[in-house]
């Protein structure tokens, strides 16, 4: 039912930009190889994020927090931070941001979901959903025609049904929910200071990663 959800909602946010032309498909990812992330691969910390880009919470953690976690603790290779997808109502808003993030790619992966995120509070304002989402689309590389493609693709939309239901199988049902080191560490923000708490107890000898 939520891929059901998933295709009809991007499907209509297709059609309600001008979609004309049937999109390219672009094959999805593997399983093992769908979450993002950020950061030294052999750090000792790995801090899971499952987040929405239709949650305000979410948005505030990145607009916010993340970026003095990252200059802390990602960019000085001490911590690895995977971004785990999630959707939350309204879903079109969170499926739509994904799915162009993904398609702009790995290396603009981050860049289009922040971007997202620092225009959502503008966007529930102004209940334009198509500005933002063409504007990170640009950051991503992506013009007009490769946002609605990339919105109708459905191989892209199974890819993330599959991706949330990971989540909901783990047990994930809020966000945003934090992870360290594997151990659920917090439903809701994590301030900075919560943050370095978490990362130091992680840190020590003979705690498990």
């Amino acid at each position: 039912m939520r891929s059901a959800l998933i295709a009809l909602a991007v499907a209509a946010l297709a059609a309600s930009s001008g979609q004309a032309a049937a999109p390219k498909p672009a094959p999805a990812a593997p399983p093992a190889a769908q979450d993002m992330a950020m950061g030294n691969p052999k750090a000792k910390v790995v801090i899971d994020e499952y987040a929405s880009l239709s949650c305000t919470h979410c948005a505030h953690f990145n607009n916010e927090i993340f970026p003095g976690f990252k200059a802390k603790y990602v960019d000085t290779g001490k911590v690895r931070y995977v971004l785990h997808e999630y959707l939350t109502p309204p879903e079109n808003i969170a499926a739509a941001g994904f799915l162009v993030a993904r398609c702009a790619g790995p290396a603009s992966y981050f860049k289009v979901v922040d971007a997202f995120f620092r225009s959502q509070a503008e966007m529930y304002e102004k209940e334009d959903l198509r500005t933002p989402l063409l504007a990170a689309g640009k950051l991503g590389g992506l013009d007009e025609d490769a946002v609605k493609a990339c919105l109708a693709n459905q191989d892209q939309i199974q890819a993330l049904e599959t991706r949330v239901q990971t989540s909901i199988d783990k047990g994930v049902n809020a966000t945003p929910t934090f992870y360290v080191n594997g151990v659920k560490a917090q439903e809701g923000v994590m301030t900075l200071d919560q943050l370095d708490t978490a990362i130091a107890q992680a840190g020590k000898p003979g705690k498990k990663k």
